[in-house]
Formats: structure tokens, sequence, C-alpha cells
């Protein structure tokens, strides 16, 4: 499915790849964000960090007649704030959607799906 919006000169249609894949690029410039999680985690049976190629697998975009619904799965880093860190994704995620897409989510769920120590994440 895509997004589609009119203009004067036509549609323009959007596909939900693009859309999860800004959300995804957003979402991990959040400080306390160690990584995109699988949204498959129960499936999968294990918490997987996602890189760079990956943003939109930990993204699920939904629409209906109300406008775009986004869920987005992330790992926090431990010993922050993860209310204060989601709140900042939440934001950070439908500004992008709205400067990048000129697109407004309806919602922006963010599922915690792990805590990871910061430290033992860098390389």
């Amino acid at each position: 499915m895509a997004v589609k919006i009119e203009t004067k000169y036509g549609t323009i249609a959007i596909a939900n790849t693009v859309i999860a894949t800004v959300v995804g690029g957003g979402a991990t410039d959040v400080y306390g964000i160690v990584g995109m999680a699988s949204k498959q985690i129960f499936r999968d049976n294990f918490n997987e960090i996602l890189n760079r190629d990956n943003y939109s697998r930990g993204v699920v975009v939904r629409q209906d007649d109300d406008g775009v619904t986004v869920d987005v799965f992330i790992i926090v880093g431990y010993g922050l704030k993860i209310s204060e860190v989601c709140r900042n994704v939440q934001d950070k995620v439908k500004y992008n959607l709205e400067s990048m897409l000129g697109i407004t989510a309806q919602a922006v769920n963010v599922i915690v799906q792990g805590v990871r120590v910061l430290g033992t994440m860098l390389k």
C-alpha cells in the first residue's frame, strides 16, 4: 500500500517502505536508542538489533480512514528514563514525517522490546 497525496498537479504516492525508512532513521537519531528491534520478536524468539540497512524491519505502518499510524520497535539504553526516550522518539518521528513527506501521523506507538547497556554496544 501507499499513502496518496492529491495536489493540483496530480497524485503523489509514497510507499510504506519509504515511510518506514524515514521513521526508522528518525528514531535511531534520538539519544538513548541503542537500535531498532525486530517487530517479530515472538516468532524470532530473540531481540535482534537491526543495522542501518534494516530500518523498515523495526517499523509497522498502518493506514486507515483516519490517516497513518506507525508502530516503532526499539531497544533503549540502560539507565535512561524510558518514558522520556519514547516521548522523544514520538516527537522526532512525527516531525520527520511532516517535514520530509508531508504526512501527519495520527499515532506513533513506541514499543520497547529490550534494554541494553550502552557501553557493550559500542564497537
